[in-house]
């Protein structure tokens, strides 16, 4: 048997190599984690094509004014079967609007299409990784009008301008309140076209976003309301996409041809899923806590129901 003292001498040597193999495995995990999060974004590469009936996507990547990530997403709201869809409330004695959930989630609770993030609300902060609000399932207020199935969930506010959507007037944006027998509508924040031309932009305040290159999330229609549109820009990811100042993405809208745009929120909300089989697929790359592809929980959001394409390629 070895001796007390050339044990004592092996642990004094494998303890302190343990320790340090410990040590770079806790420091290297997180790193391969996030490293094939960013393996996971879409790839910097353009690209165009029909997602399923009257629906058609477009990936923009560009360099100028900086890197940008670019998804534009068309529908025609002619095609047979195309249906919108807005998260629906559910009021509690609590006081709050509706519980949060990922668009992925919304997607696939309503079997819908396609998907992307609506309105503001609150509370929502990120202090750290163990502090932050919302987690799914936490209650939220909207900020702005909320119809979902024809019901009134929440009344509009003024200076918040809100998508609607009705069977005799088709598909609208206004100020703050929808016309009467509107179907769905989802608020955003300011409408930065109007009548295809462009909205004054108020100065920025504190901390304010508005002229700042942000990820963001944009609703738009064409004057005859036959065509629906929702633009969204990736940010806060360097080499990958910055993001867009908001009137630098009025400036795009506007060559489009837009006749109407509501700028709904941004950031770490900007989220655009599409169903995959039974499955969800992100065709975005949203940042949530500093977090590449992960899908922030959020109050409400604003998907499709349509015929779903049978053999669609991967974009």
């Amino acid at each position: 048997m070895l001796s007390d003292s050339v044990m004592t001498k092996s642990a004094k040597i494998l303890l302190p190599r343990i320790f340090l193999s410990s040590a770079i495995a806790l420091f290297l995990f997180p790193l391969v984690i996030y490293s094939g999060l960013l393996l996971r974004r879409p790839p910097r590469t353009a690209q165009q094509k029909q997602l399923f009936p009257g629906i058609t996507y477009q990936r923009i990547a560009d360099l100028n004014p900086r890197p940008v990530m670019m998804h534009i997403v068309t529908i025609d709201l002619n095609a047979p079967g195309i249906k919108l869809r807005v998260t629906p409330g559910e009021p509690g004695d609590d006081g709050k609007d509706i519980p949060a959930q990922t668009t992925s989630e919304f997607l696939q609770k309503h079997q819908l299409q396609l998907a992307i993030n609506g309105s503001f609300f609150y509370p929502c902060y990120f202090n750290h990784f163990w502090d932050f609000v919302p987690q799914r399932g936490d209650r939220v207020n909207v900020i702005g009008q909320l119809i979902s199935d024809g019901i009134l969930y929440k009344e509009g506010k003024p200076g918040w301008g809100v998508l609607c959507v009705s069977e005799s007037a088709g598909v609208s944006i206004a100020p703050a309140h929808c016309p009467p027998n509107t179907r769905e509508a989802i608020a955003g924040r300011e409408i930065i076209i109007q009548n295809g031309q462009p909205v004054a932009i108020a100065k920025p305040k504190k901390n304010s976003d508005r002229h700042k290159p942000y990820p963001r999330t944009v609703v738009a229609i064409d004057r005859l309301g036959e065509k629906l549109w929702f633009i969204l820009v990736d940010g806060r990811q360097r080499n990958y996409s910055a993001g867009l100042t908001l009137p630098e993405l009025t400036e795009i809208l506007l060559n489009m041809g837009v006749d109407a745009a509501l700028n709904l929120d941004g950031g770490g909300s900007t989220t655009l899923a599409i169903a995959d089989g039974k499955k969800t697929r992100l065709l975005n790359s949203p940042i949530d806590a500093r977090i590449p592809m992960r899908e922030r929980a959020i109050a409400n959001h604003i998907g499709i129901y349509t015929s779903p394409q049978s053999s669609h390629q991967k974009p």
